[in-house]
């Protein structure tokens, strides 16, 4: 590369890879210095100076000024100094500039070709093997600026939708064309339903930002739940506006969602704002999602309200909720425990998503059952009064085994009785469990025995 031409240099990277000017001239910098270390070796004290005058990169070796030399390559004596700087002092750092010397021996007898008509600065100073360091360290630079000033522009864009163009596939990521940067869709961040081929337009979730040395440092997202948040934002004037909030949102990406919403205003109906006219809100956001089904439901404080919205098109019949292990049983009618539950329990999953709780689901026979089960082994537990039986089924008790792992003081408080009586009832409880296993035990055995 001619040093000649080292300003054009400058300016086509500072236009086309939009770096400052200051980091360009730095990255020449350094380039020089690295190649001239590659000729010279690391012991001597090298500097390289950007001239804009001349548009040249000037190198200087410094040397200490000392009484009696010892090291050529590190020092120079007062003398020769004072030739150089008449106020130079013994102890005082020097710089001299290492000037351009042809190689006499290596042009004897060549012929110019056309693409080389002159000998460039540095390649007399520092030979071609230098050089190509030279080449390397400003390829090198000029990445590491590119992917600083894309951290730089993005790193506040993390949460935010931004539009792209397919531009390549490397091992199932997508590449996309920011225009003035590249980002990476991985393959975990795609929808199995979405296909896409070079030069498609692609909108996508910014996930993250990172400072990532071979790969885009802008990672997206086709499958985290803010894509949607941020789609129904666009659409919806009134979620932009703070009218109508997302409290909670649920996805399987590619299939369906649910989004639960509020609003400020009593006047304003959260599910209707999100539909829109005719359903077209809601379908503009379908219509990104590539046919991505979109449950809207209306958010609740109340855990048993929220979870009967959560569950829909189902219907519930009762609701039981256990604080202690964050769990909800649902009972659902009989017709209704296919709805509730979804394909492949993709409903509950959802709803358990949407809402934070863990989700049991029974149809009303099933869980009549179980009740009559529990009862039928409550009832033999010693020590229980009258009424005592429901009383803990209602509570939550399902089996005499329940009974005799829970603690006396959690009995009494629901039983209203002292600590030593509901401890009478769960060494019972123990002594029911032990013959039910018995009982469980000899029905085995007989059948086993039974003729086929």
């Amino acid at each position: 590369m001619m040093m000649s031409e080292l300003e054009r240099l400058v300016e086509t990277i500072t236009r086309e890879k939009n770096i400052p000017r200051d980091v360009v001239v730095e990255i020449l910098e350094s380039a020089v210095e690295a190649a001239a270390r590659k000729k010279y070796g690391q012991a001597l004290d090298i500097e390289a100076q950007y001239n804009d005058e001349i548009g040249e990169v000037e190198l200087f070796k410094f040397v200490r000024v000392v009484e009696e030399v010892e090291d050529e390559d590190t020092e120079i004596s007062l003398d020769e100094a004072r030739d150089l700087d008449e106020e130079c002092e013994v102890g005082d750092d020097l710089g001299i500039k290492l000037e351009a010397e042809a190689d006499d021996k290596n042009k004897k007898g060549k012929k110019k070709s056309d693409d080389h008509q002159q000998e460039t600065s540095l390649g007399r100073l520092l030979g071609r093997i230098a050089a190509q360091t030279a080449k390397q360290v400003i390829i090198q630079k000029v990445r590491d600026a590119e992917r600083e000033l894309t951290f730089n522009e993005f790193k506040d864009r993390k949460g935010e939708l931004i539009t792209g163009i397919v531009r390549r596939f490397e091992k199932g990521n997508i590449i996309v064309d920011l225009n003035r940067a590249e980002a990476i869709l991985p393959r975990r961040e795609q929808v199995p339903t979405e296909t896409y081929r070079q030069g498609d337009r692609i909108q996508a979730y910014v996930l993250d930002i990172t400072r990532a040395t071979r790969q885009p440092q802008v990672v997206l997202s086709r499958t985290h739940p803010g894509l949607l948040m941020k789609l129904f934002e666009m659409e919806v004037p009134e979620i932009y506006e703070g009218i109508v909030r997302i409290e909670a949102c649920a996805r399987e990406p590619g299939h369906r969602a649910k989004i639960a919403v509020s609003s400020t205003d009593s006047d304003v109906d959260p599910v209707g704002a999100c539909v829109g006219l005719k359903g077209s809100r809601v379908q503009a956001v379908v219509g990104e999602l590539r046919g991505e089904a979109i449950d809207i439901i209306p958010w609740h404080p109340n855990p048993a309200r929220f979870i009967q919205y959560a569950i829909a098109p189902a219907q519930v019949s009762r609701v039981y909720i256990d604080e202690s292990t964050h769990t909800m049983e649902l009972v659902v009618p009989d017709d209704q425990l296919a709805k509730a539950i979804g394909r492949r329990g993709q409903n509950v999953r959802l709803a358990a998503q949407l809402t934070g709780w863990r989700i049991d689901i029974f149809s009303e026979s099933k869980h009549q059952q179980m009740l009559d089960n529990a009862r039928s082994e409550i009832e033999r537990i010693a020590g229980l009064e009258d009424g005592d039986v429901d009383v803990l089924v209602r509570a939550g008790f399902q089996s005499a085994q329940e009974l005799a792992d829970s603690e006396a003081s959690e009995v009494a408080a629901i039983l209203e009785i002292d600590e030593d009586a509901a401890q009478g009832i769960i060494e019972s409880a123990d002594a029911v469990v032990e013959q039910l296993i018995m009982e469980e035990s000899e029905r085995r055995r007989t059948g086993d025995e039974a003729p086929v």
